[in-house]
């Protein structure tokens, strides 16, 4: 496991309802905590083990094993994705040579169309259950996207 997948499993979790994973993977003992408040962190030495609160330790992990504690920032309470309702290729744009539905910065009212979704030779207008601004756009034009995928993070 290297860096970016950590990095990729910390922002699937952070876009998921998960709320807390410890995940033990080879030589790696992974701990990811979205709740205020957390367990006591543990640092391994040759002598013994350190706990970072005055409160009691859980099990101190084996010697040999790495503990990294990587900081994760809950995600803003403010944002809310806007989510594949279906399985297809999406377009962001309503043809090749118009501007997209919707871009980063853009405001965003319920019922706004923000893409369009071609399943089945259907075509499918994705409207906003939400208002506010989109400050992300997570997926490409012409991608496959799936069931519930968020496709735009929009902040409130």
């Amino acid at each position: 496991m290297n860096l970016e997948d950590i990095q990729a499993i910390i922002k699937q979790i952070n876009q998921s309802d998960i709320r807390e994973i410890d995940l033990n993977y080879q030589d790696i003992h992974l701990y990811l905590n979205k709740n205020k408040t957390s367990r006591p962190t543990t640092e391994v030495t040759n002598e013994k083990a350190v706990t970072s609160q005055a409160t009691p330790a859980p099990a101190s992990p084996k010697p040999t094993e790495k503990v990294v504690d990587l900081p994760v920032t809950a995600p803003k309470s403010a944002e809310q994705a806007i989510k594949a309702p279906l399985v297809g290729v999406i377009y962001l744009q309503s043809a090749p040579d118009k501007p997209a539905y919707k871009k980063v910065g853009d405001h965003v009212e319920v019922g706004d169309v923000v893409c369009v979704i071609e399943a089945m030779k259907m075509m499918t207008e994705i409207k906003s259950k939400v208002a506010g601004t989109i400050t992300e756009i997570l997926v490409e034009n012409e991608e496959v996207v799936e069931f519930d995928q968020p496709l735009f993070t929009v902040a409130q």
